[in-house]
């Protein structure tokens, strides 16, 4: 085993904090149906670098030969089961969205949701969302990034595990282009304190709505699984809009 972190990377080893755990991809047969007959359609096969959802650092997306068209791009990090992102894509389809999710029950029901809906404007990757912010997006490429209801990880000693820290700031800043906006929505209050601490301390964005302000709840936002579980848990529901400057 390497014992440094250079020779880490160069024996290959994966070296940068990862926001989520391996768990079943066990799909069910409504998923499997779907997954066979339209990934081809709707997700993006990328090169791999060492993981199965990593990305090939010398691949970039070529966003307009992805959709066929130039138009506003939106990235939702952590799609889940395509709930929010689906239903935004059929409702804005003058805009192309990216839907970034790991766990590939979640992608065959986004793939469901999307072939039922006939949607067009659509696409998927399967990967870890820091390498598709770091390499895979050409910068300024973003109209919009989404992050909603990542997990909270609430247990102190699993903070580190959390999707939105400062380094994760530094790679949205690399994606969203001047003007663009950053949305983020969280149920557990303290991890809504330190989305604004990081995201608010990045000289990059500034929030919409003032200093240390949160956002009104974002209508584009559908109610989903994730939202309603925070409603019956009895927990707030925080939003908040930064503008990349």
């Amino acid at each position: 085993m390497p014992e440094t972190l250079s020779e880490a990377r160069e024996q290959g080893f994966r070296t940068d904090i990862v926001s989520f755990v391996r768990r079943s991809g066990r799909l069910n047969t409504r998923q499997q149906r779907a997954w066979d007959d339209h990934a081809d359609q709707f997700v993006l096969d990328v090169p791999r670098s060492i993981a199965r959802t990593s990305v090939d650092p010398a691949h970039v997306l070529d966003v307009a030969a992805t959709f066929g068209r130039t138009a506003p791009l939106v990235v939702e990090v952590g799609s889940g089961l395509g709930e929010a992102v689906v239903n935004a894509a059929e409702a804005t389809p003058e805009r192309d969205f990216l839907a970034v999710e790991v766990y590939t029950p979640g992608l065959a029901q986004t793939v469901l949701r999307a072939t039922q809906r006939g949607l067009t404007n659509l696409r998927l990757v399967q990967a870890n969302a820091a390498e598709v912010l770091t390499t895979m997006l050409p910068e300024a490429s973003v109209d919009e990034l989404w992050i909603f209801f990542p997990d909270p990880w609430h247990k102190a000693r699993h903070h580190k595990r959390r999707l939105v820290t400062s380094e994760l700031a530094d790679l949205a800043a690399r994606v969203v282009r001047p003007g663009g906006t950053w949305r983020l929505a969280t149920d557990w209050a303290e991890y809504a304190d330190q989305m604004l601490e990081v995201v608010g301390a990045n000289p990059s964005f500034e929030n919409v709505h003032g200093v240390g302000a949160v956002a009104p709840r974002f209508e584009g936002r559908v109610l989903t699984s994730f939202e309603n579980k925070g409603h019956a848990a009895g927990r707030g529901i925080t939003d908040l809009e930064f503008r990349r400057v």
